[in-house]
């Protein structure tokens, strides 16, 4: 077997090499030649096409599986083929080059899909001018038995690890600068796994072992996370469920809810969320809160806001008012009047990427800007803190300039602030800061920082 092949849970490999397994390649095709040609994000496709499709759970994990693999392992896939096939990349033509990339992945990485199952298949997806090139390239993998030298590391260290992990070299570049060649490593490869789903429990309406006790009656297992507010599931179908229709449940990564948890919100608080889309640290807070007070989320895109309004009516709260804001602009009446601040500013997406896995090309140069838009979102809603009260800054990203550096800079032009540490669990600050990494602590990449107002004779020193 193929060292590269890793155990997923996409059904019985007899059923997948027939029947119902075929229409869910020619979908995957589909929509990786769509998302090609229009620059759409994948996960927006995909979820179009389960919930217009009548896929089993088996189909639909397939599906997910092969759609989300090809596009993160892009750059490993091509070059692999530009090592098998005899014509150059640039040469072969979309809908064959996208056939080709389907069967590679699931030669190389899906360890319960037969090998004759994955070239089979991926011919049958071509025109018949192109399924002998197709079948060539495929069986050529399987001949050499899947040993193929990536780039060697003494000579081209970039080049190896992007295409050993699938990532832009530039970006490659980035992550080394800030973390060294090894733990660069580390993460890419943890951003490589496929992440479980978390889920937030709403105590508002059930506790934690009463959702396992439910999701398991119908076969659905949940693991209990070390945090008594989290459960990880593998379920693709979450939205089908009652208990999430019923409001038990929401989906908040780990991260996610450690920054809520830093909050510290409490019953009767004004609670500001500042670009609060799609309300999950609204609703965390609102259930901290045991849903009394009041949370104002605003979000720059006004049209998303109705995500927030739905989702807290099924989750029973209503103490979240929503309002179409821009988090530079100032809102004079709410001036020192927060108890809470959740600043969870818009940036590069480099800490998600094993969600959204168009994030490894992403381009570095497009993202310079974001420190400054985020420190001016920072200083904004800083003013409306009241003395004693907390502000937590967040992000999705792993990069120094968006985080720590940006603390920095803040801090710097604000003497009246101070961090604050706080601890979650086990899991401490250190200076009012912390980073987690997917490698260490198994979540999304994320950043953390609890800011605090001093009081007047503290700011004067």
């Amino acid at each position: 077997m193929n060292k590269n092949k890793e155990k997923k849970a996409v059904g019985n490999s007899t059923d997948l090499a027939r029947g119902s397994a075929s229409n869910v390649r020619q979908t995957a095709m589909d929509l990786l030649l769509r998302c090609a040609e229009s620059n759409r994000y994948s996960n927006i496709a995909l979820d179009s096409a389960i919930k217009r499709e009548s896929f089993s759970h088996a189909d639909k994990a397939l599906l997910t599986r092969l759609v989300y693999g090809v596009t993160e392992r892009l750059l490993t896939l091509d070059y692999y083929i530009g090592q098998l096939s005899s014509r150059p990349i640039k040469d072969i033509d979309r809908h064959s080059l996208t056939a080709i990339r389907l069967g590679l992945y699931q030669l190389m990485y899906l360890d319960r899909v037969p090998d004759h199952a994955a070239i089979n298949e991926s011919v049958a997806l071509c025109p018949k001018r192109s399924r002998g090139f197709v079948n060539a390239v495929l069986r050529e993998y399987t001949r050499r038995g899947g040993e193929i030298c990536f780039p060697d590391e003494s000579d081209e260290p970039i080049r190896r690890i992007s295409v050993k992990y699938s990532f832009s070299p530039e970006l490659c570049e980035e992550f080394v600068s800030a973390f060294g060649y090894r733990r660069t490593e580390s993460i890419f490869a943890a951003f490589c796994k496929t992440p479980p789903i978390t889920l937030r429990v709403n105590t508002l309406k059930t506790d934690r072992e009463s959702l396992i006790s439910s999701l398991e009656a119908k076969g659905i297992e949940a693991e209990r996370s070390w945090l008594d507010t989290a459960l990880k599931t593998k379920n693709l179908s979450l939205t089908e469920l009652d208990e999430f229709c019923e409001g038990s449940f929401f989906v908040q990564d780990e991260a996610s809810q450690i920054c809520t948890k830093a909050l510290d919100a409490e019953r009767g608080d004004l609670v500001l969320d500042i670009c609060a889309c799609p309300g999950s640290k609204s609703f965390g807070a609102a259930i901290d809160m045991e849903n009394e007070g009041r949370i104002m989320a605003f979000d720059l895109h006004e049209n998303k806001l109705s995500l927030v309004r739905s989702g807290a009516k099924r989750l029973g709260i209503d103490i979240i008012e929503t309002s179409g804001h821009d988090g530079r602009d100032y809102i004079s009446e709410l001036e020192k009047k927060a108890d809470r601040i959740i600043c969870d500013v818009p940036c590069s997406g480099f800490g998600v990427i094993a969600k959204k896995p168009e994030l490894r090309y992403k381009s570095v140069a497009d993202c310079r800007s974001l420190p400054d838009i985020q420190l001016a979102i920072l200083e904004n809603s800083s003013r409306y803190l009241s003395v004693g009260g907390y502000l937590v800054y967040s992000t999705c990203t792993l990069l120094p300039s968006e985080n720590e550096l940006n603390i920095a800079r803040f801090i710097e032009r604000n003497p009246e602030f101070c961090r604050v540490d706080f601890s979650v669990g086990e899991l401490s600050s250190e200076n009012g800061m912390l980073t987690l990494f997917p490698d260490t602590h198994g979540t999304d990449g994320f950043f953390i920082a609890k800011l605090s107002r001093k009081q007047r004779q503290e700011a004067g020193k």
